[in-house]
């Protein structure tokens, strides 16, 4: 599914929309971008004058997202694929070639799983492969198919999604941080691998993101505690993750890679 094609593209981010005029005219994909993060920052990126392709499972949601694109900037696309499924990930590299021909910007965003909080002991065989499967293996197969694409198109720009559960024990479930944990070891990897063909690496770890699941599953009161524990006292937005997204992606952050950025609101330092 996509907009019809066209060569315009805007001069100016939105309001509050940092503007990276390198980016202009370049490509993107964002794997896990039917909705909170994931949608915002291809809606970021959109605003720079980016072509951006949104991967999901969930066919409504890529519509709407896709719709708040094309009220942007037109050029746009959405493709329905399981990131955890190597087949989806090869069909999705194909079309997404077929159309744009080259890739600037991957952004590996896909995460999810079925596991929840509980000892060690407690957790389920399934619960632990789910974690990894939809998290870790799901950002290892988006670089393994479209890395490829960023090395053979000489360079371009890689980011991943982790956690500050994967830097530290947390409340979150244990293959969730395992798996974020992961998350940051692979782009280092990756970095070394990919540097010598033009393309960076890098790793966004967040701490609590207000997006609109975590706010119908988080009590307003749970809210306040936990904005509380952080030295800025508040919760992130998908905002603060798009922001450091495009910094990553832009020649600003050309001098970075294989690097884990904590955009955490200052509880996690190191």
């Amino acid at each position: 599914m996509s907009s019809p094609a066209s060569s315009a593209r805007p001069d100016i981010a939105g309001p509050g929309i940092p503007t990276y005029r390198d980016l202009a005219g370049k490509t993107a994909l964002v794997t896990g971008g039917s909705g909170g993060i994931g949608a915002e920052t291809a809606r970021w990126l959109a605003h720079n004058g980016v072509r951006v392709t949104v991967t999901g499972r969930d066919a409504a949601k890529l519509d709407a997202v896709l719709r708040s694109l094309v009220s942007i900037s037109p050029g746009h696309a959405v493709l329905r694929a399981d990131c955890a499924i190597l087949a989806d990930l090869e069909a999705a590299r194909a079309d997404f070639i077929r159309r744009e021909r080259k890739l600037d910007i991957l952004m590996a965003f896909a995460g999810g799983g079925e596991s929840r909080p509980g000892p060690l002991e407690e957790v389920t065989e399934a619960a632990w492969r789910s974690s990894l499967d939809n998290n870790l293996t799901a950002t290892f197969l988006t670089l393994k198919v479209f890395g490829a694409s960023l090395k053979q198109d000489g360079g371009g720009a890689a980011i991943t999604m982790a956690s500050t559960a994967g830097r530290a024990p947390s409340p979150a479930p244990l293959g969730y941080g395992v798996a974020k944990a992961g998350i940051i070891h692979l782009p280092q990897q990756a970095a070394q691998e990919f540097g010598p063909a033009g393309v960076r690496v890098n790793c966004i770890s967040p701490s609590a993101i207000l997006t609109d699941r975590t706010a119908a599953h988080m009590p307003p009161a749970v809210q306040e505690q936990v904005a509380a524990s952080h030295p800025i006292r508040r919760l992130g937005s998908p905002a603060d993750i798009a922001a450091m997204a495009l910094f990553l992606a832009s020649d600003s952050a050309g001098w970075v890679t294989g690097a884990t950025l904590d955009v955490a609101g200052g509880r996690l330092m190191h």
